[in-house]
């Protein structure tokens, strides 16, 4: 991994998931997926997190493979900003 010597180094989390929803003006729903080990049993599971982001563009559809990065806080429930749309809806 290079790293820019201009650009300080951000300490924000990023995150890739898949949107759910997009019915919202300028939000999206993002569902982030991640295999956990059980503690005792060492077998891996599935956990699924939903976060709201920001998409000030209105670009992403359901389906969409999206980046987004941790914000300060946008709304009541808004707290990560879409960086950049990954794959895009089959």
């Amino acid at each position: 991994m290079e790293e820019n010597i201009n650009e300080p180094k951000s300490r924000k989390k990023v995150r890739t998931g898949k949107v759910i929803s997009n019915k919202a003006d300028k939000t999206i729903v993002v569902s982030i997926e991640r295999q956990v080990a059980h503690p005792i049993y060492k077998r891996y599971f599935k956990q699924t997190k939903k976060i709201m982001a920001h998409d000030e563009m209105n670009e992403c559809y359901i389906g969409d493979t999206v980046r987004v990065v941790e914000s300060r806080p946008l709304s009541a429930r808004k707290r990560w900003r879409l960086v950049e749309i990954i794959q895009r809806a089959q």
